[in-house]
């Protein structure tokens, strides 16, 4: 289901790419989405509150004036309020059902979905209380569900509901009380967003400011087209017949109106607890952390940099060498991504003496093993034109295939790997095939080998490198047909080629030896 789920995302997503482009792809910026949502409700809500009075006939009476007298600002700032939180309910939802799909919640990812989880009721909170402060037939019919339900749960001294039997039972004092849940409920839920990405590095908080406009725009051509909709006021000497419900945000009350409450709170409750306990449904396999080997880490920061999910923090030197830090590494938030170890300056597959080594390292998948998954690959290459192909095991080349070496993430592999697979004659030329490019796996792996192969970050491509010799292509993982035309076009460019002068024959100690530094890696502590 996961997988039908993740080519079905992955083929809307491509269909947006020609529309938007890669970095204007709503759905690749769900989440910065919902912050730019969150800050247009909060600003919208503040002026709103300008012009609001509370009290029984004073709070309609004052949402009445400022949506027919003044719909041209503060009616306009209404309606954006309205469709900006049904939109942010939709975002919210749509990136939950997507970071399930990409398998990106599970095993030391868990904290940004547990955290992710109050801050569904918390958005909800917010738009009930809100709906109760218009005090129209809508509201009334909002209060009276809401308040037996919660008389329920037997808690209370008094039920609640009965403050809503008739006319001379409600006081000014409940708007009082709901205009301080409406404004306290979405401070917290600003905390719960702060907490939700602490876990991230260069977290994204705001959009494109192309997307971000076309959102701004979209919302209040919606909010002229269809101004948010005023019922009566509300009447509690009778019962609403006839209300317009948001769907986005009061989707469950008929359920609530048909449903035993026993039934309700109970489902509540499981549908929670489902939600957090997903991370470990079922468990999942981790690779090993990272570990890092200070004769040959300078706490240079590179990797402390590069790290998508602040994993790796640099502390004072302890082994005595000639340098103020070192690098650290948390186990409890590394994924194994490899990021950190394509970063390492001294993560290079030309040593020819002693162990292959380098400053951070996977013990699962070190580097040494790494060049020897390369060399083996290289064996199966035949004929003109002879491309190997470091591809993401998230991406479109996720399968096994002749000459193909699948990696965690694209950016795990050193550029000075593509330099050793081309200058010792293993290959013609190097395919780097990552994830789509308007969203990596593992956030930043794209971006990062973007960046060193144009000599904007460390470690650099070297000039030296052939760039006609080196393809990148970012494909989803339905993207293979593509991905399989791409290669096929990139090895008959490179059959026409001359062949490379500056090869130099591989080195008997560059291609044994694996095993050992293996080992080490696996066994250090």
């Amino acid at each position: 289901m996961r997988d039908i789920l993740r080519r079905g995302f992955d083929r809307v997503e491509l269909g947006l790419d020609r529309l938007f482009g890669p970095d204007w792809n709503p759905l690749a910026q769900l989440g910065p989405l919902g912050w730019l949502l969150f800050w247009l409700v909060a600003g919208t809500g503040i002026y709103l509150f300008i012009f609001f009075d509370t009290g029984v006939t004073a709070a309609y009476g004052s949402v009445e004036w400022l949506s027919r007298d003044h719909w041209w600002h503060a009616g306009l700032a209404r309606s954006v309020h309205r469709y900006a939180s049904d939109l942010m309910v939709l975002v919210m939802f749509v990136h939950l059902v997507r970071e399930w799909a990409m398998d990106r919640y599970r095993g030391r990812r868990w904290f940004s979905w547990i955290t992710g989880v109050p801050i569904i009721w918390f958005v909800y909170l917010s738009g009930i209380t809100g709906y109760w402060l218009v005090w129209d037939e809508l509201a009334q019919y909002v209060a009276l569900t809401t308040t037996e339900l919660l008389d329920s749960l037997g808690i209370f001294a008094e039920p609640i509901a009965r403050n809503f039997l008739a006319p001379d039972t409600l006081s000014g004092r409940f708007f009082t009380l709901m205009v301080f849940l409406h404004i306290a409920i979405p401070l917290l839920l600003l905390l719960l967003m702060w907490i939700h990405i602490q876990r991230i590095t260069e977290a994204r908080t705001n959009p494109p400011r192309g997307l971000g406009l076309i959102t701004v725009v979209a919302l209040v051509a919606t909010s002229l087209a269809l101004p948010a909709y005023l019922d009566g006021p509300a009447d509690l000497a009778k019962v609403p017949q006839q209300v317009g419900l948001d769907w986005f945000l009061l989707s469950l009350y008929p359920v609530i109106e048909s449903v035993p409450p026993g039934v309700i709170w109970a489902g509540t409750v499981v549908f929670t607890l489902l939600l957090i306990g997903l991370p470990w449904l079922p468990p999942r396999r981790e690779a090993a952390a990272a570990k890092v080997f200070l004769e040959f880490c300078n706490g240079c920061t590179r990797c402390v940099e590069d790290c998508p999910y602040a994993a790796i923090t640099l502390v004072p030197r302890t082994d005595g060498l000639p340098f103020s830090h070192e690098v650290e590494v948390n186990a409890d938030r590394c994924v194994a991504c490899g990021i950190c170890m394509g970063a390492c300056p001294s993560s290079s597959p030309f040593r020819r003496s002693g162990d292959l080594i380098t400053g951070i390292d996977l013990p699962g998948r070190p580097l040494a093993e790494l060049r020897a998954e390369v060399i083996a690959a290289a064996r199966g290459l035949t004929g003109p034109g002879r491309v190997m192909t470091l591809s993401c095991a998230h991406a479109a080349g996720r399968e096994a295939a002749p000459g193909r070496v699948v990696l965690p993430c694209v950016a795990m592999a050193p550029p000075s790997l593509l330099d050793f697979i081309i200058s010792r004659g293993l290959a013609d030329g190097v395919a780097v095939a990552g994830c789509a490019e308007r969203d990596c796996y593992n956030r930043v792996g794209g971006a990062w080998t973007r960046d060193r192969f144009a000599r904007t970050r460390d470690p650099q491509l070297r000039r030296r490198v052939p760039r006609e010799r080196i393809l990148t292509v970012w494909a989803g993982p339905s993207e293979t047909t593509r991905l399989a035309a791409e290669l096929k076009g990139f090895s008959e460019r490179l059959a026409a080629m001359p062949p490379y002068e500056n090869v130099r024959p591989l080195q008997e100690t560059e291609s044994a030896g694996a095993n050992g530094a293996a080992k080490r890696a696996g066994s250090a502590t």
